[in-house]
C-alpha cells in the first residue's frame, strides 16, 4: 500500500497494514464451519494538512458489502463477502497488540448477525443457531508519529461462507472500540442476500 505525498516512515513501525483477525491462541472451533474473517486497511495520510481536532471516540461509516461465488479448499461451492467501512479516531489509539489469554484484550471489532425470516430480521444470538454466527475480532495495533494523532482510513473485512442457502438474506450491525475503551457508533450493513453477485450499499 502506498501513501502519497508524505514520508514513507510517517507511520510507526508498529503499524500493521494487513492482519488476520484472530491470533495463534484463537480457539480453532471458531474456524470451521463458521465464517473466516480477514482484515485489511488503508490509512489516509493527513500529515501534509492542518491538524484536525476530532473527538477521542472512534467514528465508523459503512460503505459497501460485496458478495462473490467461490470454491472452498475441498472443491465445494462457497461465498466470499467483503465489508468495507470508513473509520476515524481523534486520539489515534485504535488497534491492539497480539492478545493474552484474556479475550477482552484481543477483541475490538464486534459484529451482530441478523437473519431475515418472513420479511423480518431477527438477531442470531448463539453459534448454535447459525453456522455463520460471528465472534469478536481484532484490529491490529495502529499508531501515528508526530503531533497529529488522528487516524483515518478504510477497512475491508473478508468473510468466507461455507454453509448458506441462496434464498437466505442477512445483515450485520458492527462497531469498534479503541484502546481507551471508547466505543464507536454502531453501523448497519445493507441487506445481503446470499444470491447477491456484486455490491450492495445502504440507500440514503
Amino acid at each position: 500500500m502506498i501513501f502519497v505525498g508524505c514520508p514513507s516512515n510517517y507511520f510507526s513501525e508498529k503499524n500493521n497494514y494487513f492482519g488476520v483477525l484472530f491470533d495463534e491462541g484463537y480457539d480453532m472451533k471458531y474456524l470451521l464451519p463458521t465464517v473466516f474473517f480477514l482484515f485489511a486497511l488503508i490509512l489516509l495520510s493527513t500529515s501534509c494538512e492542518k491538524i484536525r481536532q476530532l473527538p477521542p471516540e472512534p467514528v465508523i461509516e459503512f460503505r459497501q458489502f460485496s458478495m462473490y461465488d467461490s470454491i472452498d479448499p475441498l472443491g465445494n461451492n462457497s461465498k466470499v463477502g467483503i465489508l468495507e467501512f470508513y473509520f476515524e479516531d481523534g486520539d489515534g489509539d485504535l488497534g491492539l497488540e497480539e492478545g493474552t489469554d484474556d479475550e477482552n484484550d484481543t477483541v475490538n471489532l464486534f459484529f451482530t448477525l441478523y437473519r431475515k425470516t418472513d420479511g423480518v430480521f431477527t438477531e442470531v444470538t448463539t453459534e448454535d443457531d447459525d453456522p455463520n454466527y460471528p465472534s469478536g475480532y481484532r484490529i491490529p495495533y495502529l499508531e501515528r508519529e508526530g503531533q497529529n494523532k488522528v487516524l483515518q482510513g478504510t477497512a475491508e473485512i473478508t468473510f468466507f461462507y461455507f454453509f448458506y442457502d441462496p434464498a437466505d438474506t442477512i445483515r450485520y450491525d458492527f462497531y469498534i472500540k479503541d484502546r481507551a475503551g471508547n466505543e464507536s457508533n454502531v453501523e448497519t450493513t445493507c441487506e445481503i442476500p446470499f444470491s447477491l453477485e456484486g455490491k450492495c450499499i445502504t440507500e440514503e
